[in-house]
């Protein structure tokens, strides 16, 4: 007999609090941006981001089409058994990354949604999931080292600010590399732990919008032991290193908007700027698109660098135009990949 909607049973106290966390977040972040807001200059905030000007911020767009372009190729790379072309997968990086900063999910949300439309492209449920987990792990470990070498140029500096937040930076970096050791083992070696089901949860969600011969595909463990194998290691390092190059490439967002408003940053400040504020919005993950979380970040690391409070703000709206720009039309795209899908759905005889 079929479960209805009124059958089942209301979620649990602590799931309806989880289901809240990216709301509880973004609150909280709007609340960190609109003190930040509060206690600075506007007006200095404004100028400052009209220093960057038109051609800055183009600059800074098309830098973020060629960050998206990148990770969307490491995605193709590392997704064993989806023979569909790297085009899907530079279509739906996109609109992962438009979910991501547009909307009030957590930070995975978009990357959620883009292995679910995956399989529109008749990629089997398994292979999307495991796809995704791969791609997400390369990313959060390019991510890390990235950081670590974020840590070492700031180590590098003179002063005593500097060497304290290295230290600091270093240890959250400690904790993040026994994190993503977790992360690997379980997609290697499996067990019975919570991460697994959820994997294994995410699987079934995918097996829903693929086709009726899907409980005939691999699983989603076999998938991902399809993916780790050892003849596969060039594009699994081609997928690792395009994801480093990425986060390397998001220090040129920094380095043009700060030239623009005039500040003489140097390849390496850049470098620590964009690398450790990453760090922090990535640690802050169920705050939607870091929102307010950014801000702070820039205002803290810009101290180091003799960026005032009003230009580090501006610095973050600068980063902001290409996830409003390119996030926009993502999200039209989305909508038409899902309204395509519906239109050809089997049996469909009305509107």
């Amino acid at each position: 007999m079929r479960q209805t909607l009124s059958d089942r049973p209301p979620p649990s106290l602590g799931r309806a609090l989880l289901r809240r966390v990216p709301l509880f977040g973004a609150l909280a972040g709007i609340a960190l941006a609109a003190w930040l807001v509060a206690v600075n200059d506007v007006g200095a905030v404004a100028a400052a981001f009209g220093r960057v000007g038109v051609l800055g911020l183009a600059a800074v767009v098309l830098v973020r089409v060629g960050i998206i372009l990148l990770c969307g190729i490491a995605w193709a790379q590392v997704t064993a058994g989806a023979a569909v072309g790297t085009g899907p997968f530079l279509l739906l990086r996109f609109v992962r990354e438009g979910v991501n900063v547009l909307l009030p999910v957590a930070s995975v949300g978009g990357d959620v949604l883009g292995g679910r439309l995956l399989t529109f492209w008749g990629v089997s449920g398994a292979v999307a999931a495991a796809g995704i987990i791969v791609d997400m792990f390369f990313q959060v470990a390019a991510l890390a080292l990235f950081s670590l070498a974020g840590v070492l140029l700031l180590g590098q500096l003179e002063g005593e600010p500097a060497a304290q937040l290295a230290a600091w930076c270093a240890k959250g970096l400690g904790v993040s590399a026994l994190v993503l050791a977790g992360f690997f083992a379980v997609q290697r070696f499996g067990g019975a732990g919570a991460l697994e089901r959820r994997i294994a949860a995410l699987g079934r969600r995918f097996v829903r919008e693929a086709s009726p011969t899907e409980s005939a595909r691999p699983g989603v463990q076999a998938a991902l032991d399809a993916m780790w194998e050892r003849r596969r290691w060039w594009p699994l390092s081609q997928g690792a290193l395009l994801h480093v190059a990425a986060w390397f490439l998001g220090a040129l967002e920094i380095w043009i908007a700060l030239r623009c408003m005039g500040f003489e940053v140097t390849v390496t400040e850049a470098i620590v700027l964009e690398s450790l504020s990453q760090a922090i919005k990535s640690a802050a993950f169920p705050v939607p698109s870091g929102l307010g979380v950014q801000e702070g970040g820039f205002v803290l690391l810009g101290g180091v660098f003799g960026i005032d409070a009003d230009a580090a703000l501006a610095l973050s709206l600068v980063k902001r135009v290409p996830d409003v720009v390119l996030g926009l039309p993502s999200l039209i795209a989305w909508q038409m990949i899902e309204g395509r899908r519906h239109l050809l759905a089997p049996g469909r005889s009305g509107p």
